[in-house]
């Protein structure tokens, strides 16, 4: 068995102001556990656990319009997030500056083919792709745009797949997002400089509602591309290993722009949890001299340094072979042993 998230966007014109006011009640939730905490542990130098909290907000769920479970739910995630970013006191969650955010445990909603009703209400939304599973939890959740959405946690089993006994290493790059071992090279446009003249001119005019949108639809074509794209190749190969190259490292140079509009991060999240569903193997592996080490000989006589990176064929020196020089680094990713540190 494994945990799928599916995302629907709400439909009912009315549902956002009821959404609203209830992710209002919910900041208030957060507001106050954070203020608890913090007096805690001034007096007494200690924190509060989610079963404190839990006790402190128990019956405050019928006055603010809130299941119970919801106030629970909120609770539990403001310890955890204390425990892991080892802080007191949280930011606090305002209506200008937090996105609005309702969870919800599976008891706690009733979902009924495109309706889900939560609190006596019912919140009608697209349904883009049927509902597999049993719901485990969810949330209502709000984006830039103001915009409701509401997510299901379901509990699905392993679909599995017929073995097709192909293997790839994959190079991320920034001209060519993916090469693949065996040479397929997949790619797409720049999202970022293709709209860059229309957020441009829109945040001079101060349209801000105009530069979210444009940042909002920058953003969904970049994650439908990496969906298809990661559905592509979990679907065709049963082992996919990948170099941990760093965006959080690069985005700190001058090819932040390039970084970012490539989102690694979120197709090797795609490709991990994907393959996880239909039991293939996805691993990452230490990438350090891949391109310059001959994937035939194994000796490095690769160009190298920053003028080495304009060379995008070369020759080994050692046995002659010649080699492209991301399909070969590719080849180098495949047949590394897997054991080095995830990076993000």
């Amino acid at each position: 068995m494994n945990l799928t998230t599916y995302q629907y966007r709400i439909k009912d014109s009315t549902a956002g102001k009821h959404l609203t006011e209830m992710g209002y009640s919910v900041n208030f939730v957060w507001n106050f556990c954070n203020q608890s905490n913090a007096e805690r542990w001034s007096k007494f130098r200690k924190t509060f656990s989610a079963f404190d909290l839990n006790k402190l907000t128990a019956g405050c769920g019928k006055e603010l319009g809130l299941h119970s479970q919801t106030v629970q739910a909120v609770c539990e995630e403001y310890a955890k997030s204390g425990k892991q970013f080892k802080r007191v006191k949280l930011n606090w969650r305002s209506r200008k500056r937090s996105l609005g955010w309702i969870p919800f445990k599976a008891s706690g909603v009733k979902v009924n083919s495109d309706s889900v009703t939560y609190g006596g209400r019912t919140f009608r939304f697209w349904l883009s792709r049927p509902i597999e599973g049993i719901v485990r939890f969810g949330s209502f959740s709000q984006n830039a745009q103001g915009h409701w959405y509401v997510n299901f946690v379901m509990e699905e089993a392993d679909k599995g797949r017929a073995k097709t006994g192909k293997q790839c290493g994959i190079d991320l790059g920034l001209k060519t997002l993916l090469t693949l071992s065996d040479g397929v090279e997949l790619s797409r446009e720049n999202l970022t400089k293709k709209y860059e003249v229309q957020l441009a001119v829109a945040q001079r005019a101060l349209k801000k509602k105009r530069v979210t949108a444009i940042h909002a639809k920058i953003k969904n074509k970049r994650k439908d591309w990496n969906h298809k794209t990661s559905t592509r190749l979990v679907g065709e190969y049963d082992t996919i290993v990948v170099g941990n190259v760093s965006s959080s490292k690069l985005k700190k140079t001058r090819m932040a722009k390039s970084v970012s509009d490539a989102g690694w991060a979120d197709l090797k999240l795609m490709l991990k949890y994907k393959a996880i569903s239909l039991a293939s193997d996805y691993k990452e592996v230490n990438e350090s001299f891949s391109t310059v080490t001959c994937s035939d000989c194994k000796e490095r006589t690769g160009p190298k340094g920053l003028a080495g990176l304009r060379v995008r064929e070369w020759v080994c020196v050692e046995c002659g072979s010649v080699h492209q020089r991301d399909q070969n680094a590719a080849i180098n990713i495949l047949h590394t042993p897997f054991g080095a540190s995830q990076a993000n």
